[in-house]
């Protein structure tokens, strides 16, 4: 992450903007960008000052004091997605949290989410070899996998 713009530069910008120059001519004038010195104009005609905020935040996640909760629902269905996850957090322990913070702290223990083996195959990509299709046109058959307990129909090849 980039450093802050130097105290000496924002002072310097706030007293050209100050002294009735303005913020698109001052930008010029110290090279910075025309943006940045209309939020230090604004900066110091809302707050008297045109110091740097202080930057990052708390990296906690809201999760580590459910860890137990999370990693037991984990344990007992681990083909939920990130969302069922969500939902389930909410309904048993009133834990809202977004779909990024379940992601992130399920990276930060190790548990990965893998795909049920019912995930249908690509419709975009050819599965089987060409010289197997039917010469008529005709699309090849359809059938439901015996494993799976999807509805959706599944291409086999002839």
């Amino acid at each position: 992450m980039p450093a802050p713009y130097s105290q000496d530069l924002r002072s310097r910008v706030a007293w050209a903007i100050s002294s009735g120059s303005s913020a698109r001519k001052a930008a010029d004038r110290f090279g910075i960008g025309i943006g940045t010195a209309i939020r230090w104009a604004q900066r110091l005609h809302a707050e008297g000052h045109v110091e740097a905020r202080a930057m990052g935040g708390d990296h906690r996640s809201r999760l580590t004091e459910h860890r137990e909760a999370v990693l037991t629902l984990i344990a007992h269905q681990p083909d939920l997605t990130l969302e069922e996850i969500r939902g389930a957090l909410v309904e048993r322990h009133g834990i809202t949290v977004g779909r990024s913070t379940v992601s992130r702290f399920l990276k930060a223990h190790d548990v990965t989410l893998k795909k049920k083996a019912c995930t249908p195959p690509s419709s975009s990509v050819l599965t089987w070899p060409r010289r197997a299709m039917p010469s008529s046109g005709a699309s090849p058959p359809l059938r439901r996998s015996a494993w799976c307990s999807s509805t959706r129909p599944r291409r086999r090849p002839t």
